[in-house]
C-alpha cells in the first residue's frame, strides 16, 4: 500500500509537475488515471465538485492544485527538498511566474495547433469550466496565433536563467521552480513534435530539460479509481494542526463553499474546519468516499459562506 494516490491523466502539464515531484521523492505512488474531460464521478465522489488535473489523495485527505500538492509532499517527505528554506520564496516566485504568465501563452499555443490529436471535447470542456462557449477550430488557431509570440518572448528569459552554467534554476540544486518552469515546455511537445522548433537553439535550456526529464515519476503503481475511494471509505482524514484564521475569514465549522477564482464554475461545498496562511480545508460527506476533507492553497481560490 502506498500513501500516495494521484489522481492525473498523460498529457496534463500540471500532472507532469507532480508526477516529477513523486519521481524526485522517490516515492511509489498509486496512479488513477482519470478522463480529460467531464464528467468525473469518481474524483468529483473524493472533491465534492473540483474536477482539475491532478489530485492527491492521502488516505481520507484530498490535495487539490500542485502548489498545495508539493507542500504536502514536503511535510510527508522532506528530502530530499524542493523548497529548502533558503530557496523557498524565490522559488515559489518563479513558480507563480511560470504557472501564470508563461504557461498559457503555451497552453493556447500548443492547443490551437495540435488540435487534430486532443482529446474529442477537450476544449469545449476548458471553455465550459471557465463559463465560455466551445470555440471552433478557427477560435483555436486564431488564440494560437496570437499567443505564439508572448511564448517566443519568454523562451530566452529560461536560457538566460541558466547563463552562468548553473544547472539548476536556482543555483545547484532542483527545487520546485525547476518543475514549475519546465511543465510548460513540456508541453509544446507532450502530444506532437511539432513544435518542437520553438525549443530548438536554447542548447543550455535543452540540456536543463534533460536533467528535470532525468528526475522520473518515481515508481506509479495503476490503481482503479474504485480502489481508491475505498481507500478514503476506510480511512480517516488525519488530525489538523490548529488553525490561524483571518478576521475576514467565515468561522471554523460553518458551511462554506471554495472554488478557483479564475473564472471556475466547479464548486466545492463543506464545513469549514481549517484555515491556514495559505491552507483552507473543508470536511464532506460522500456516499461513495465517507468522510473526507478537501484541501485547498489559499491563493488563486475564493472562500464564501456557502449560499442557502
Amino acid at each position: 500500500m502506498t500513501d500516495c494516490i494521484l489522481h492525473h491523466y498523460d498529457f496534463s502539464n500540471f500532472a507532469e509537475k507532480a508526477r516529477l515531484a513523486l519521481g524526485f521523492k522517490g516515492l511509489a505512488w498509486g496512479a488513477v488515471t482519470i478522463p480529460p474531460v467531464a464528467p468525473k464521478p469518481d474524483l468529483v465522489a473524493l472533491t465534492g465538485g473540483y474536477r482539475r488535473t491532478p489530485v492527491l489523495q492521502t488516505g481520507a485527505d484530498i490535495w487539490c492544485d500542485t502548489r498545495l500538492i508539493v507542500r504536502e509532499l514536503e511535510r510527508r517527505h522532506p528530502q530530499p527538498p524542493l523548497l529548502p528554506p533558503a530557496l523557498a520564496a524565490q522559488a515559489e516566485a518563479i513558480a507563480f511566474w511560470a504557472e501564470n504568465r508563461l504557461m498559457r501563452p503555451i497552453t493556447l499555443y500548443a492547443s490551437g495547433m495540435n488540435g487534430d490529436v486532443l482529446p474529442p471535447g477537450l476544449q469545449a470542456d476548458r471553455s465550459a469550466m471557465r463559463g465560455l462557449p466551445a470555440p471552433d477550430e478557427a477560435t483555436m488557431l486564431r488564440a494560437a496565433r496570437r499567443n505564439a509570440p508572448l511564448a517566443r518572448a519568454q523562451i530566452p528569459q529560461i536560457e538566460a536563467m541558466l547563463a552562468d552554467g548553473r544547472p539548476w534554476i536556482l543555483g545547484a540544486q532542483p527545487t520546485v521552480a525547476d518543475l514549475a518552469v519546465y511543465h510548460p515546455l513540456w508541453f509544446l511537445t507532450a502530444r506532437t513534435q511539432r513544435l518542437a522548433f520553438e525549443l530548438s537553439g536554447f542548447s543550455r535550456l535543452a540540456d536543463w530539460m534533460q536533467r528535470v526529464r532525468a528526475i522520473g515519476h518515481g515508481r506509479p503503481q495503476p490503481m482503479p479509481a474504485q480502489e481508491a475511494i475505498a481507500v478514503a471509505r476506510a480511512a480517516t482524514p488525519a488530525p489538523l494542526p490548529p488553525s490561524a484564521a483571518q478576521p475576514e475569514d467565515p468561522p471554523l465549522g460553518s458551511p462554506v463553499r471554495v472554488r478557483a477564482d479564475d473564472n471556475g464554475q466547479e464548486i466545492t461545498q463543506g464545513e469549514l474546519v481549517h484555515l491556514a496562511a495559505d491552507e483552507i480545508a473543508l470536511r464532506r460527506v460522500d456516499e461513495r468516499a465517507g468522510e473526507v476533507v478537501v484541501h485547498f492553497p489559499r491563493l488563486g481560490y475564493d472562500l464564501r459562506p456557502a449560499r442557502g
